[in-house]
Formats: C-alpha cells, sequence, structure tokens
C-alpha cells in the first residue's frame, strides 16, 4: 500500500494491483527452461516448440482477449512507487533465469538427437525469447548505480548485445525519430531491410560512444575499462565453456540463438518509432522528444512480460522513470496490438504497411514533410499519399 498526501492536504492510499502480475515478466525467460524440462516427459520433443509458441501465438491471444490497461498510478504515489525496492529486484532476477535458460537450451542440443525441426524451433523461439535480456537491460540499464549496470552488462551478454546500453543511452534517445538514428524506421522500411541498417549502425554508434569515453580519461580504447569488451568477454566465455563440455556441434545454434536475441530487439525498435519524425528546426537542431514521438500500447499481458516497454512514449520523454510508473496518454500514436502480435505482422511487410501506413498519415495529419520515409521509397510514397500541406493532425500533441 502506498499513502501520499494531496494537494488539498487528503491522504491518498494506493494499492498497485500490477506489483505481482509483472512477476510474469520473471517467468517469461523461464520458458525455455520449462520446455527443456517438459522434454523428459511423455510430450517429448514437441515441447520444444513450447518457446516459439508461447512468444508468436500465446502472448498476441492473451492480448487480444484480455485488451488494453490504461490505469495510471496517481502522480502523487509515484515517488514512492519509484523507490520501492521490490519492482527493481523483480528485474534483477530475471537476469539468471536468462543465462539457466540459454544453458538448458544449448545442453538439450548438445546431448539429445532432435529433428531438424526441433532444432529449428529452439533456435527461434528460445532465441527469441533471450532476446527480452535486452529488454531486462534496458530497464537495468538506465539506472545510475553500478549495482544495476553491471546487471545490465550480464543481461545484455546472454545475446552477445554488450554494446547496447551505450548506444541506447546516449545515441538512440538523442537522435530517436530521425533519419540520423539506425534505431528508427523509415516508412516504407521493411523490417528485413532495416535489420540490415540498424544491428551494423548501433554497433558502430556504441563502439564510437564508448572509445570517446575512454580517450576523455586518457584511457585505450582496449582498455580493461571498455565496457563492450566487458561484456563481449562474458559472451565468449560463457560460449567457450558450453563448447568444450558439448562439442563445436552446439557452436553454430549458439551463434544463431544470438543472432535471433539481436533480431528480437530489431523488431521491437522497427515497431516502437515507425515513420515517426522529429521536427528539424531553423537552428539545424530537433525539436525534443515528446510522447507522441513514440508508438504505444497498452495490452495488458505483453505489457507485464516486458515491464512495461510498450509505454514507450513515457519512457522517451522520461528516460530515468521506471517501468512501474510509466503513464499512458489519452491522445498518442498507438500500435494495433502489442509486440507479440505486432512482430508477428512485420515479418510480413506488405501487411504491416496496410496497417501501419495509414496510422502515420493519421499521425502526421496527412503532411508527408512530417514523416520520416524511406529515401529510396520518397517519390513512391509521396505520389500515394500526398495531400495538401499544413493539415491539422489528428493527433494532439503532447508537452
Amino acid at each position: 500500500m502506498f499513502v501520499a498526501t494531496a494537494k488539498d492536504g487528503t491522504e491518498i492510499h494506493y494499492r498497485d494491483g500490477k506489483r505481482f502480475l509483472y512477476l510474469s515478466a520473471v517467468f517469461f525467460p523461464v520458458i525455455p527452461t520449462l520446455s527443456v524440462l517438459l522434454y523428459f516427459t511423455s510430450i517429448g520433443v514437441w515441447a520444444t516448440l513450447i518457446p516459439f509458441a508461447y512468444l508468436y501465438m500465446f502472448a498476441p491471444i492473451v492480448d487480444a482477449i484480455i485488451g488494453e490497461d490504461t490505469h495510471n498510478p496517481p502522480d502523487e504515489v509515484m515517488p514512492a512507487m519509484a523507490s520501492d525496492r521490490f519492482y527493481n529486484w523483480m528485474v534483477r532476477a530475471a537476469v539468471p533465469m536468462l543465462w539457466i535458460s540459454f544453458v538448458a537450451t544449448v545442453l538439450l542440443i548438445g546431448t539429445q538427437d532432435l529433428p531438424w525441426w526441433s532444432i529449428l524451433a529452439l533456435v527461434v523461439g528460445a532465441g527469441s525469447v533471450s532476446g527480452n535480456s535486452i529488454t531486462i537491460g534496458h530497464e537495468l540499464g538506465h539506472k545510475n548505480n553500478n549495482t544495476d549496470q553491471r546487471f545490465a552488462m550480464w543481461a545484455n551478454a546472454v545475446v552477445g548485445y554488450a554494446h547496447f546500453r551505450v548506444e541506447h543511452n546516449h545515441g538512440h534517445h538523442v537522435l530517436v525519430s530521425t533519419p540520423e538514428d539506425p534505431a528508427s524506421s523509415q516508412m516504407g522500411e521493411t523490417i528485413y531491410s532495416f535489420v540490415l541498417r540498424e544491428i551494423p549502425g548501433a554497433l558502430k554508434n556504441g563502439w564510437s560512444f564508448e572509445a570517446n569515453r575512454l580517450r576523455k580519461k586518457g584511457k585505450s580504447v582496449f582498455s580493461p575499462d571498455n565496457e563492450l569488451l566487458q561484456g563481449w568477454a562474458i559472451t565468449l566465455t560463457a560460449a567457450a565453456i558450453l563448447v568444450a563440455l558439448l562439442g563445436w556441434m552446439v557452436a553454430p545454434f549458439i551463434l544463431v540463438h544470438h543472432m535471433f536475441g539481436w533480431y528480437g530487439l530489431t523488431q521491437a525498435n522497427y515497431v516502437e518509432h515507425y515513420g515517426l519524425l522529429r521536427e528539424k528546426r531553423e537552428n539545424g537542431r530537433y525539436e525534443p522528444c515528446r510522447p507522441h514521438h513514440s508508438w504505444n500500447t497498452n495490452h495488458t499481458f505483453s505489457n507485464l512480460i516486458t515491464f512495461h516497454l510498450q509505454r514507450h512514449s513515457d519512457h522517451h520523454s522520461n528516460p530515468m522513470r521506471p517501468y512501474q510508473t510509466l503513464r499512458d496518454f489519452p491522445d498518442l500514436p498507438r500500435l494495433p496490438s502489442g509486440y507479440p502480435g505486432m512482430f508477428a505482422l512485420a515479418a510480413f511487410p506488405p501487411l504491416f504497411f496496410k496497417v501501419m501506413d495509414p496510422k502515420v498519415m493519421d499521425w502526421a495529419g496527412g503532411d508527408f514533410s512530417k514523416v520520416n520515409v524511406l529515401p529510396a521509397k520518397r517519390k513512391q510514397l509521396v505520389q500515394r499519399w500526398s495531400q495538401p500541406a499544413h493539415v491539422e493532425p489528428s493527433l494532439n500533441v503532447l508537452d
């Protein structure tokens, strides 16, 4: 129970109904471990389909059934909620769960004679679930204490994405919803072309930011203090131990597993800012990032299992705000489904464009100059969507 005093002097008593429901986000990384254990029951090899089915079938269906949750905690209790360590320890608890699932899956691959379709299902399903390690690393990486940042490093190391915290905090949050950001997708850009721009772009930027930080301290780029090298060392050490124990046959699985983890982040970045553009001012600077520069969704189940990542609009406006206090607003660009459903939709670009492009143009008020568009598709899209400029936007701009 959180207690606070309102401006009029009345006492507010508030109980967070989602407090223990966030444990579903701690359970989510356990799904691959569960499938490994069930493999040794009468379910057998069919259990290896569970991670894929959970993420891409079960979660979207539950989202559709339960619907959205637009509730916000009272402003007065948010400071108390933000300082409650219970919420933070749940995020930390997910980190060892991620590592256990990764190791359990590799052990199964390395010790059992599985059919090809089972291995494929595991590499896609378990790899995608492991991609949630970056979600965990994202929440912890926004904390300003060494303990949480170390937890973030271990989370990102599950799939070898050590550069994420540096690039995300110093690159993506600065350049979000601009053509300069490799992690902001453009209208007309398929997820398959986006991944070829986002992954190398994020790596390049992350390395550059870390190199500059170390140089300012008078240290070598290859110093032991290099956060990226520390994280990659954890990833490579874990892989080396598993290969030494199980043989080289598990090495390809580990590599592809990690790649699907990276792709999990790509899917999230792709749907979070698709087509949205911050306007550039006369001085050459972009306007401040506001809630309407991110696609938002309140789908209950997928928000719970991702620690409210999908309330992305408030996150980009207030990066240091912890997940349990992220707010919804009534007038925001909204996704038609939670992230799992959107990931499945993105896999089919014609369908994704059919659903999302009208939403982008609605957000821009019919003014194509306000859209972050793929240069190669600009002429084609202008011809299709061009309308008289200076149409009033259909969505209110939130300060």
